[in-house]
């Protein structure tokens, strides 16, 4: 879950997947979630958060996925080959996304 925000609150907000398909659209706050795996072998999934709001410069923000130390440590002493090699890189379960919050300090537009 990634908590979306912004300074001021009540931007519009679209994340985009890395293939570019709009995969939430909201307004701040609010708690998404979102996919950690694209489906693919050893694939992590990236998005970009684009806020806009009326009278404020639009922001885009990258939320990127990597390697969860609990995956490589946890299948390493409890879950052997099979979690490591087969089972967590296909359903996401390797992966954390980061950052947990994506808060966006909007910058006023120039008169």
């Amino acid at each position: 879950m990634v908590n979306v925000d912004s300074h001021p609150t009540g931007a519009k907000f679209s994340i985009q997947d890395e293939t570019g398909q709009v995969v939430v659209t909201g307004n701040t706050p609010q708690n998404v979630v979102l996919d950690k795996s694209n489906g693919h072998y050893f694939g992590g999934k990236n998005y970009l958060i684009t806020f806009t709001k009326e009278s404020y410069q639009p922001l885009t923000l990258p939320v990127r996925s990597s390697a969860n130390g609990w995956y490589i440590g946890g299948n390493l002493l409890f879950g052997g080959l099979i979690g490591y090699l087969l089972v967590d890189p296909f359903n996401g379960g390797m992966y954390t996304l980061h950052p947990k919050a994506a808060n966006a300090q909007l910058t006023p537009q120039a008169q």
